[in-house]
């Protein structure tokens, strides 16, 4: 699979300098799924936006979510007509945007969708995401049908965690590329 059927989906605000989801960007060519506005996001947008990426595509994608890109993915996979051009999807650290605090931030997201995905997932978790439980996570990736990884205690999964380039995570990225 080419690096450009590697779709990046970042969260709320999108992906800074030091965000993992970046560096995998300039070190691999993946793509980047460009909002209209990140920080005051619409959900019906930003679905409509990646209907628009994964149709455009030119063959089989595989998306790389993070955060709000996680509850992105499953809204946009329970509402799609063309999920059958998505191989799979590692999902890192879901946004609870059912968690009051959040929702307060990002109206119109809940609730989050809870179907089976119509491909492979992968969902990484970590036991202290200020944005989402430990145990909410597990549910999301139970209910998704996706493989959980338990990451430890590492925060949000985003630059501040200090991942780096986070060759875990590419491992991860590169099993769900074979499959």
């Amino acid at each position: 699979m080419s690096p450009d059927h590697v779709l990046i989906l970042p969260g709320w605000q999108g992906s800074g300098a030091g965000h993992w989801q970046t560096l995998w960007e300039a070190a691999h060519g993946y793509w980047r799924v460009e909002q209209h506005d990140w920080m005051h996001p619409l959900r019906g947008d930003w679905s409509a936006r990646l209907d628009e990426v994964v149709v455009d595509a030119d063959g089989p994608v595989v998306l790389v979510a993070h955060s709000l890109g996680c509850i992105l993915t499953a809204w946009w996979a329970a509402h799609s007509q063309h999920t059958h051009q998505v191989r799979g999807a590692l999902l890192v650290a879901p946004g609870d945007v059912e968690q009051p605090d959040v929702a307060a931030q990002l109206p119109g997201w809940a609730p989050i969708a809870r179907q089976l995905l119509p491909f492979p997932a992968v969902l990484v978790g970590s036991r202290n995401d200020p944005y989402c439980r430990f145990e909410r996570a597990q549910a999301l990736a139970q209910a998704w049908g996706a493989r959980f990884v338990d990451l430890g205690e590492r925060g949000h999964l985003n630059a501040e965690s200090g991942l780096g380039a986070w060759p875990e995570g590419l491992s991860l990225l590169h099993a769900l590329m074979k499959d």
